[in-house]
């Protein structure tokens, strides 16, 4: 072969085999990222625990959401609930899934705050599971029955040191946020007053509507009957005022400090989730929060959406837990 055929012959070649290189070099680059990584995530359909019954608060509050993230991440958000154990059940169903930032659960704080305290039970959420972001709160409302001679928290204390032990309070259940709120109650106030659990938020009110219990840590489902005047609002069991009764002083402001309970409801994912997954969904959720659309149907609950970091939930959870899990020990809470 001539010299200047060869030449030609071998920078055709170094050219071929440069451009192979580039073309492997670049299908590299534009491999897919693993599964669960924020390049491609979500990859399928979005799985959200709940630990209660449809309808509820917690239940109603991540189908509002549900919708929201659907539309902005593009996948489906799917509510599956798993009732049982006051949220154990739901958390242990989240502690075991996949990683992959495709299983989240949505519970109120108590499944970390109060539950490890209150079942024995191997599951530790604040061990087992990792916090992502709040998504909201109700307050808790003193509530009382029409006839109870008493107008604010003073009138109801009178009472119950005139007759101690004649006045009884309705619960959604024993180691409930409104079981805990009113034994906060108690504590700060000193009343002398006997518990009286049932199976939900609903019943406890509805025996307060009738008479057969005196008042109730309410969460926020009584206030179509505060506002007929069928049930009396003595108090907001709360740090602050409430935005929906701001004229209503809370118990603290009344002379009793001590006595505040929110019930928080936060997002929380496997442990080993990947980061960029987790900081996502928490800049998603605080867009949803921030619609007008969704302040409007979390109001219809009596309910507030609040969008916090993850290191404020936190501190929110590390403060609850240890206001709650000392209430528990003191009180001698116990469910199983």
């Amino acid at each position: 072969m001539p010299l200047k055929t060869s030449f030609v012959h071998l920078r055709t070649l170094a050219l071929a085999g440069g451009a192979a290189l580039a073309v492997a070099a670049g299908a590299q680059t534009a491999a897919p990222a693993p599964s669960g990584s924020a390049g491609t995530w979500p990859a399928k359909p979005i799985r959200v625990v709940v630990g209660f019954a449809p309808g509820g608060s917690t239940d109603v509050m991540a189908r509002i959401l549900a919708q929201s993230l659907s539309e902005s991440l593009g996948q489906t958000v799917l509510i599956d609930n798993r009732p049982g154990a006051s949220g154990n059940i739901s958390a242990a169903e989240v502690a075991r899934a996949v990683p992959d930032g495709h299983t989240f659960l949505i519970a109120p704080t108590s499944v970390e705050t109060a539950n490890p305290s209150l079942f024995k039970s191997t599951l530790l959420p604040s061990r087992d599971l990792t916090p992502v972001a709040t998504i909201g709160r109700t307050q808790m409302y003193l509530v009382a029955k029409p006839q109870l001679p008493a107008r604010d928290v003073r009138e109801l204390i009178a009472l119950t040191q005139a007759k101690p032990g004649s006045f009884s309070y309705a619960s959604a259940g024993t180691g409930t946020p409104p079981h805990l709120a009113c034994e906060l109650f108690k504590q700060a106030t000193g009343a002398d007053v006997q518990h009286v659990p049932y199976r939900g938020a609903a019943p406890a009110l509805q025996d307060v509507l009738s008479g057969q219990a005196d008042f109730v840590c309410d969460p926020g489902i009584a206030f179509p009957h505060i506002r007929t005047g069928k049930a009396k609002l003595l108090g907001i069991v709360s740090a602050k005022r409430s935005p929906f009764f701001p004229d209503v002083p809370t118990v603290a402001e009344q002379g009793f400090p001590g006595a505040n309970l929110d019930i928080w409801f936060g997002l929380w994912a496997p442990n080993g989730t990947p980061p960029e997954v987790l900081a996502r969904m928490n800049s998603e959720l605080a867009k949803a929060l921030a619609l007008a659309s969704v302040k409007a149907r979390y109001a219809d609950l009596g309910a507030e959406p609040v969008a916090m970091s993850t290191p404020e939930f936190r501190k929110l959870l590390a403060e609850e837990g240890a206001v709650l899990s000392a209430l528990i020990a003191k009180q001698k809470i116990v469910v199983d």
